[in-house]
């Protein structure tokens, strides 16, 4: 339960996760960090910490902890990956920083190919409680190479579980129920939650943030708004968007449900099954790329065991099947907008 003293207590996303790792790594000394730039330039005087990450996430914990629990890294992810598959296998719990998704291509086979089966291919005798976190999402006018989302890839393999936290208490408790668990976890950060790209003077939101560490069960999704006409998926930032969506389909006397997915594999079924059997109508709505999409996946599952319930064809909205653009303009038409997702709602409502 969460006490009456907590409720006013605010954190951004970035300093969620930052309480979530400093109090793992209090709590089990297995727990270190490794990634480039988060722990700034150690070694430089003055420069310690400089950092804490591109996104600031490990900040401060290189000055608590040190040089053998939070280490920098070479620009080389297969190999500092690749070290952490084997720390996890020989006891330790290591955090990972792969800095963006789309690096995925660099490391791909210490990930795909020893972190998702070494359990299953030494017949469960041996654990992977690694955690790698990695940085999603278009809108900050970083290019092709540092947009994409491709939770949909990781979550193609068995053996990985996949999260994709929406606000701060979510960040908070899926990152700590992440660095307990002993399978692999990749959790994907987005960059406009993050607070990157943020424009004329407006901070990145902040969140209730219980101050205690607490866990959110990986493979759950939550309603957060309840409705009766229409059902709004979201995943991660999408959520978001699926809020504002929701607000306007209120004020044009419609009644939204929105779910929040937190988790891509494993995935919460029951969940988005008993909303659509509640509202007949679901709108997925999913930054990755639409071919093989977990929207794809979500929009199969409700067309394949909640038929008899819909009173129309799932809908989904997506980013188009093209590389992020870098212009701003063509950028802002890429991105799931509210306006696309009533859209959608009113296409199956009306």
């Amino acid at each position: 339960m969460v006490q009456a003293h907590e409720a006013v207590r605010q954190l951004t996303y970035v300093r969620a996760v930052n309480e979530a790792l400093r109090q793992e790594m209090e709590r089990d000394p297995a727990v270190f960090m490794m990634g480039e730039d988060i722990a700034g330039a150690p070694g430089r005087p003055g420069m310690e910490d400089a950092w804490g990450g591109v996104f600031k996430l490990s900040k401060g914990l290189y000055g608590q902890f040190g040089p053998e629990r939070v280490r920098d890294t070479p620009i080389s992810e297969a190999g500092f990956i690749g070290a952490a598959v084997g720390a996890a296998a020989s006891g330790m719990r290591p955090v990972v920083e792969l800095m963006f998704v789309g690096f995925l291509g660099v490391c791909a086979d210490q990930i795909l190919n020893n972190a998702a089966k070494m359990h299953y291919m030494f017949g469960g005798k041996v654990k992977l409680p690694l955690t790698i976190m990695t940085a999603t999402g278009s809108g900050t006018n970083s290019a092709a190479q540092h947009s994409e989302t491709l939770y949909s890839v990781f979550a193609h393999y068995p053996g990985l579980k996949c999260v994709v936290p929406s606000d701060p208490y979510s960040a908070k408790g899926l990152f700590i129920a992440a660095i307990r668990d002993d399978d692999p976890v990749l959790i994907f950060n987005n960059m406009l939650l993050m607070g990157r790209g943020v424009t004329e003077g407006r901070l990145p939101g902040e969140g209730h943030v219980p101050e205690d560490p607490y866990e959110w069960p990986i493979g759950k999704a939550r309603v957060t708004t309840e409705g009766s006409d229409v059902t709004l998926l979201g995943i991660g930032y999408t959520t978001g968007v699926c809020h504002e969506a929701a607000a306007e389909l209120e004020e044009q006397g419609y009644s939204a449900e929105v779910v929040d997915l937190l988790s891509v594999s494993p995935m919460d079924e029951e969940t988005i099954l008993s909303s659509v059997q509640k509202t007949r109508k679901i709108v997925i709505v999913d930054e990755d790329y639409p071919r093989c999409s977990v929207a794809s996946d979500i929009s199969a599952l409700v067309a394949e065991q909640a038929f008899d319930y819909l009173d129309a064809p799932p809908r989904r909205v997506t980013a188009p099947h093209t590389p992020v653009p870098y212009s701003r303009p063509l950028e802002a038409l890429y991105i799931p907008t509210k306006e696309k997702v009533v859209e959608a709602a009113f296409s199956i409502l009306e």
